[in-house]
């Protein structure tokens, strides 16, 4: 092989790479939308708690996402709460959406600092809290898709509402 066909390949190579970069933002790939649409409690280990943190995921795009682990790190009123991975994988079809569960650890210094953040707050039975969660889909061409989604949860969760007897 001459050095002025090495550097041929060398080049392709490099163009190839750079192509293939630039579909991650391409038209029609557009960001995961995510919401915190579900916690539930686990088994946890001396003084962490464990939750099962449920997201939906919905992919506003032109192709379908496919993942093969998760990773997310959930903010509870501006300061740092939890976090956890999951091997899960699945496919998000396009204009499609699915719901991930992800296991959380909460330690006990991230425990305490939220107790500590409530003294002095308001009296009422239920409280609003302000959420940020940052994650990855990991997997596919590109490594993965990043996320963010932020808002609000009631806590503790709302009652069901009670079912109507039906009269026979």
């Amino acid at each position: 092989m001459n050095p002025s066909s090495a550097v041929s390949r060398r080049g392709c190579l490099l163009a190839v790479g750079v192509a293939l970069a630039g579909c991650a933002t391409l038209p029609g790939m557009e960001p995961l939308k995510v919401a915190v649409v579900d916690v539930e409690s686990l088994g946890g280990e001396g003084l962490e708690v464990r939750l099962m943190v449920k997201l939906r995921v919905q992919n506003p795009s032109d192709n379908a996402v496919e993942y093969n682990g998760v990773s997310l790190d959930l903010d509870l009123r501006g300061m740092s709460f939890a976090s956890g991975v999951s091997g899960e994988s699945g496919r998000i079809p396009r204009f499609g959406e699915a719901i991930v569960s992800v296991p959380m650890t909460i330690s006990a210094t991230a425990m305490l600092r939220q107790a500590l953040s409530f003294v002095g707050d308001s009296k009422s039975q239920r409280i609003k809290l302000d959420y940020a969660a940052r994650g990855r889909l990991a997997g596919g061409l590109f490594g993965g898709q990043r996320f963010e989604s932020s808002g609000q949860l009631d806590w503790p969760p709302a009652p069901a509402p009670a079912k109507p007897l039906s009269g026979g």
